[in-house]
């Protein structure tokens, strides 16, 4: 079946809002723990029982709490950003080697922030553990396009590689990547637009523009590679490129198969049929309604679609 704005806005912001149907939200909350820091009341993220169960959790630095459902990480009173993150690390360490996870044999070496409730950095946590605890992550994403008298505006689409751990062989953003442990969103956009697509360094600082950001809460199935059920919300920086028809992004290392020049038409069929990755979908979905491509006019759904694309996260952001 062809695949609406909204239905591709539903399969990445996925979880329930409170305030729509409580006792929904409830019975899906019930199937997570909330993850805390000693010395911070927020909650940080939400653990689904069966990780909590399955979890090699070291005893001398962990807290749960089964019947209010609460896993602490326990930590000194005096204990700094570096420490927190120490013991994050080591249990997940812990778990990498006895294999009980699937989603940690992605190990990346990449650490991903966690911010208190006052924009503190509480703690970094590797980025393939991040969604066991179903904290905030932070990523950037870009459209790069050109125009001319013939074809109007077309977009740059690459394809993921078959053989990646996540999302293999769909549709991607031109430029998208994760954002570590102090790295300023647009160093970011640079570092990957080199990396995925080899677009030169100051092409991007010149002519990319930054257009906003998208927040939502995804809820990862079997295509996202590991563990089902995990929590992922996540804010993206977005950013937008008009290209010289000369410049032609290319693969520069595995992550992408190749980069094709497609129409508006072109994209909307890939985009009915499901081909691209979910947060992806609603990147163009955001570029379309900017673009007005998509208007109040033309689609029924407008005013949910926009206000789906920049949910407001429960938990501590930057």
């Amino acid at each position: 079946m062809s695949k609406s704005y909204l239905d591709l806005i539903n399969e990445c912001d996925k979880f329930p809002y409170p305030q729509d149907d409580p006792a929904y939200y409830q019975q899906c909350i019930a199937k997570y723990h909330k993850f805390k820091i000693s010395g911070c009341n927020a909650v940080l993220g939400y653990i689904p029982n069966k990780v909590v169960t399955k979890f090699p959790w070291p005893q001398e630095c962990w807290s749960i709490d089964k019947a209010a459902q609460i896993v602490t990480l326990v930590t000194p009173p005096d204990a700094t950003t570096a420490t927190r993150s120490e013991l994050l690390a080591h249990s997940l360490s812990i778990a990498r080697k006895a294999d009980v996870f699937d989603i940690l044999r992605g190990w990346r070496d990449e650490l991903y922030p966690i911010y208190g409730p006052g924009k503190e950095l509480l703690a970094s946590i590797e980025r393939s553990g991040s969604a066991l605890f179903g904290v905030v992550t932070y990523g950037v994403h870009m459209t790069a396009y050109v125009k001319d008298a013939k074809h109007g505006l077309q977009i740059w689409v690459p394809r993921r590689s078959r053989t990646k751990q996540t999302w293999p062989g769909m549709l991607d953003n031109t430029v998208a990547g994760g954002t570590s442990t102090g790295e300023v969103p647009f160093e970011c956009l640079v570092r990957e637009a080199m990396e995925e697509a080899s677009l030169p360094e100051d092409v991007v600082r010149r002519h990319a523009k930054t257009v906003g950001c998208l927040t939502y809460v995804y809820v990862r199935d079997a295509r996202a590679g590991g563990e089902t059920g995990l929590l992922q919300p996540e804010c993206e920086y977005i950013y937008d490129l008009e290209l010289n028809p000369t410049v032609i992004p290319k693969p520069c290392d595995t992550e992408v198969e190749d980069f094709r020049l497609w129409t508006l038409d072109d994209v909307k069929v890939a985009m009915a049929k499901g081909e691209f990755k979910p947060n992806c979908a609603i990147v163009l979905i955001d570029f379309f309604v900017r673009h007005g491509i998509i208007t109040p006019e033309n689609e029924k759904d407008y005013l949910e679609i926009q206000a789906r694309m920049h949910r407001r996260l429960e938990l501590p952001t930057k």
